[in-house]
Parts: C-alpha cells; sequence; structure tokens
C-alpha cells in the first residue's frame, strides 16, 4: 500500500496547523468566537451558533452547520465552500499550555492532495490573521 502524506484511512485527506499564543485559553476562545474572530477564521456575516445543527453561512457562499461547541475547548462543524461538491469537517481547538494557548485548526475530508495543500496554505494564512487579531486587541497574559 502506498502511503499518501495527509491521507488517512478514516476521513480521507486531512490538515491540521497549530502555534502556541502567549494569550490564556478564555481570551484567545472569546476571540475566535466574536464576530471579528469569525469573520477571520469562518467568514465575512455569520452569526455562528453554539446548538449541534445550527446552520451557517458566509457572504461567500461557505455553508455548514455546527456538529459540536464545547466552550473554550473546542468547535466542530462542516465546511463547504459554493464551488464545492462535498463537506468536510473542520475542528478549532483551544488548549493551556502553561499559561499560553495551542491554537489548532484541523480539516477532514478533503477531496485530494492537491485540496489538501491549498487548505494547509488557507489555513495557514487564517492563523496568521488571527494571531494579528490577538495581538491588536489584547496584550498577553
Amino acid at each position: 500500500m502506498t502511503v499518501v502524506v495527509g491521507q488517512t484511512k478514516d476521513v480521507g485527506f486531512q490538515i491540521g496547523v497549530s502555534k502556541t499564543v502567549p494569550y490564556p485559553v478564555e481570551t484567545v476562545w472569546a476571540y475566535l468566537t466574536s464576530a471579528e474572530g469569525i469573520a477571520v477564521w469562518l467568514g465575512e456575516g455569520v452569526r455562528l451558533g453554539t446548538e449541534k445543527g445550527a446552520r451557517y453561512e458566509t457572504a461567500e457562499g461557505t455553508v455548514g452547520e455546527v456538529r459540536s461547541f464545547h466552550d473554550n475547548e473546542r468547535l466542530r462543524l462542516t465546511w463547504r465552500p459554493r464551488d464545492w461538491d462535498h463537506d468536510t469537517t473542520m475542528q478549532v481547538t483551544v488548549t493551556d499550555s502553561d499559561g499560553r494557548t495551542v491554537l489548532r485548526f484541523h480539516q477532514e475530508w478533503l477531496a485530494d492532495g492537491d485540496e489538501r495543500l491549498r487548505q494547509r496554505e488557507h489555513w495557514r494564512a487564517v492563523l496568521l490573521e488571527v494571531l494579528a487579531g490577538l495581538s491588536r486587541g489584547r496584550s498577553p497574559g
């Protein structure tokens, strides 16, 4: 069997990006779930519900629904841009690391290796935008 980077037996192609940031979990979570933070990582125009099954649509036409929402821990949802023919699963997690936070974006069920590479670049750029937003609005600690 040929091993392909990013392909798994259970969830197809996947990608994850993470960064440890100098802010407490509650600060990072508050930003990620604010209108400004949601616009950065999910898309403009979204009012994201916290209940399982809550649907959303961005101004650009990305659609999905909340699968789980755990305050200060994890948000899992489906994610499908307007021009895609398949859903993916997106997860955002925050984990305490001695007063700092490990922030992670993870996406599963990508169509192929090319889509995985495009999404890796997308989530890396999103991560940088989230970090910029955090640094504009809050001082570390």
